[in-house]
């Protein structure tokens, strides 16, 4: 944070509780990985509150197996019993404290260790804050460098015959950037996709996402048939960890490659970057553990020259907010794929909430992350996940 106001100084955690709560599914997507969202089956997302002195923030995890290791299950243990204990009376403003009592409970290993439930925690703690001083995060950071960003419009059609008409479908809502999944058919399926798209949106921005489906010659020969259909972007075509593959990719790949997966922490971007191995690094708020390391790795991408493209986990309205936060902060020009709208129905989020308008969302000016919250529908809609 830029500052800690004195009615800052005694703040203190003093509980934190979790609500997997059902929400509405409005329409099924998919990853090379499988299901993220199913028509008519309930999205679950898990909602965390943090509560000190009569002031509350909330945050949000979305566990998506199908995307990476944590479940909605393993989420809400480990905040309860793990995370939650292990902070319980610090500070509020101390977030690099709390961080720091993650990686203690929780300890890293190749990966960050808990991403999303150590994130939703972190995103509570900065709407807490925020709501504290009645300021947006933008605020407590001291910076914000746009009001508006633009989003991308995700093509969920599965075939070619499917594309244009949920190409239409975004440019009506004045969508003009596009994002599609490959890696769920073969590579022919999906570079028919890919065509069905450009010959839909001619002169549209478009990128890809693999989501590590491909081996290093495999998404090689799919830059080269990429190219020519002008995609901005390759997006972690590779398994998060084959480094040297990537580096090699990045080499040789005519279409910029894109990391999401392989950035867990800004430590991994600092390995990518010492190995000359990263185009375009993802800025991601869940998987890099929340707002504060999020806020390091763009701040290290920045300083490197390594461009910044952003994305979401299929968010509903709380990690919608605390994304458009953290890309307004570095002022991110290119579309971004904040796809929750699309998908999921945020039934929780009441009056003023983030607006979205011809395909451009305004980042919330609102105290915190700008959510307004209904705690009452929250508990209508709670699950018992672990229940057997």
């Amino acid at each position: 944070m830029a500052f800690v106001d004195s009615t800052l100084r005694e703040l203190r955690i003093e509980r934190i509780e979790t609500f997997a709560v059902a929400l509405p599914t409005l329409r099924s997507f998919g990853v090379s990985g499988g299901a993220v969202a199913v028509a008519g089956t309930p999205s679950i997302r898990v909602l965390v509150k943090v509560s000190a002195d009569g002031v509350c923030g909330w945050g949000e995890a979305t566990p998506i197996p199908a995307w990476t290791y944590e479940t909605a299950e393993s989420i809400v243990t480990t905040i309860d019993r793990y995370l939650a204990p292990a902070v319980t009376g610090k500070p509020c403003w101390d977030l690099d404290g709390v961080n720091a009592a993650f990686d203690r409970a929780i300890n890293r290993g190749f990966t960050i260790g808990s991403p999303l439930a150590k994130g939703a925690v972190d995103m509570a703690l900065h709407d807490l804050l925020g709501r504290a001083l009645g300021v947006p995060v933008s605020t407590l950071w001291g910076r914000r460098r746009s009001d508006r960003v633009a989003l991308g419009w995700m093509v969920s059609g599965q075939t070619a015959s499917e594309v244009a008409e949920h190409v239409a479908e975004g440019g009506a809502l004045g969508y003009e950037a596009f994002k599609v999944k490959i890696g769920l058919h073969s590579p022919g399926e999906d570079l028919a996709v890919v065509r069905a798209v450009r010959a839909a949106a001619p002169d549209a921005p478009l990128w890809v996402d693999a989501n590590q489906a491909f081996t290093a010659d495999g998404a090689l020969r799919m830059a080269r048939e990429l190219a020519p259909l002008g995609v901005t972007a390759f997006e972690q075509p590779l398994p998060a960890n084959d480094v040297a593959g990537l580096r090699r990719l990045r080499e040789h790949s005519p279409v910029p490659v894109a990391l999401d997966e392989s950035l867990r922490h800004p430590t991994d971007l600092a390995t990518f970057v010492k190995l000359d191995a990263v185009d375009v690094a993802i800025a991601k708020v869940q998987r890099s553990g929340g707002l504060t390391l999020s806020l390091r790795l763009c701040a290290l991408a920045e300083d490197c020259g390594v461009r910044l493209m952003g994305s979401g986990l299929t968010d509903s309205d709380l990690g919608l907010a605390a994304s458009l936060h953290l890309f307004a902060a570095f002022g991110i020009d290119t579309p971004v794929d904040l796809n929750g709208r699309q998908f999921v129905e945020s039934a929780y989020a009441t009056g003023e909430t983030v607006r979205i308008s011809g395909g451009v969302a305004e980042v919330p000016a609102g105290p915190g992350l700008g959510v307004e919250v209904d705690e009452d529908v929250v508990r209508d809609l709670a699950v018992d996940v672990l229940a057997c």
